[in-house]
Formats: structure tokens, sequence, C-alpha cells
């Protein structure tokens, strides 16, 4: 039987993903959930990504379907000593694309090298409460509910709670 899924392939975000991240995160669906400000410029594209990057201790990928940007994951390590078992994840997926397997398979790459490449612990991240499919998403991958963060975050006009997860790989099968 043949698969009728769109082929997405997974690649470190590189220069050449800029125009697309920016498209990716300008979209007010995407924007709205992630905690970066709207509209941001192809340079500041280019800082996140360019040089002065550790690339020892940061991953970020990104989905393509037909060399589109449709997604984006990025794993920072903690550069503080004490922390440096510890990391945090952000993503996006274009607004077409979500709830279609993108997130899950971002999630699912950038574990794999926190947990067989980094020797990483804690991963960390917070998500709006009220975004219910990445709260279902991340808890598939084992994340749990820490805290609840009020007014953590303005989003349109009004401040959002957050709640803060973590995934302990210690705690993992």
């Amino acid at each position: 039987m043949k698969d009728s899924s769109p082929a997405i392939t997974l690649q470190r975000a590189t220069e050449q993903h800029i125009d697309g991240l920016a498209a990716l995160y300008s979209d007010p669906r995407v924007s709205r959930q992630a905690l970066q400000l709207p509209y941001q410029t192809l340079d500041n594209w280019r800082k996140r990504l360019g040089p002065g990057v550790d690339y020892e201790r940061s991953l970020s990928l990104v989905a393509l379907h037909q060399g589109e940007v449709i997604g984006n994951c990025s794993l920072e390590q903690n550069p503080r000593v004490r922390r440096s078992h510890c990391a945090s994840i952000g993503m996006g997926v274009a607004s077409a694309w979500q709830g279609q397997g993108v997130g899950t398979r971002l999630l699912a790459a950038v574990l794999d090298v926190a947990d067989n490449w980094m020797g990483l612990q804690r991963i960390e991240l917070t998500v709006f409460t009220d975004n219910q499919p990445a709260l279902a998403l991340y808890k598939r991958h084992g994340f749990e509910v820490e805290g609840h963060l009020l007014d953590y975050a303005l989003r349109d006009g009004v401040f959002a709670d957050v709640y803060s997860m973590a995934r302990l790989k210690r705690r993992q099968g």
C-alpha cells in the first residue's frame, strides 16, 4: 500500500531557512502561541542562526514540505554549569499543518538528540494553558505540568497564564 501522506523532511535550520522562519512566526495564529513578537526582521533570524550560535549546546530544526518551512523546534541547553543537564524547548507549526504530525516529528527528533547525543536529563518548556493541542503533544512525549504561572505573558492585549512543564529522563521507561 502506497503512503499518501505528503513528504516532510527535517533539517537543521540554517540561513537558507531564514525567510521561511520569519514567515512562519509572522502568522498571528503561530506567533500568538510563541513567546516572541510577531513581525521579526530577517536580521533577527540571521542573529539566531548565524555566527555566535553555540551549535554544541543548541539545535534548531525545521520541518519542510516541498522546500517550504512548515514547522520549527529548538532545543537550547542551559549555559550555567550547575544546570547544564537541562534544556528548554520552543516550537511552532504552520496553522495549515497543525494536527498532521509535524509537531510530533519535530519534538521526537529534538528529544532524541537531547537523550542520545547531549545526555540531557531535564527538558523544560512553557505552554499557554488554553493551547490544548500542544498540551496533549507534550504529555504524549512525557512532559508533566510542574506549575501554573499566572499572567505570564501578554497575548492579544491580555495577560495569559502558562503551564511550566518538564520531562525528566530518569522517569522515562
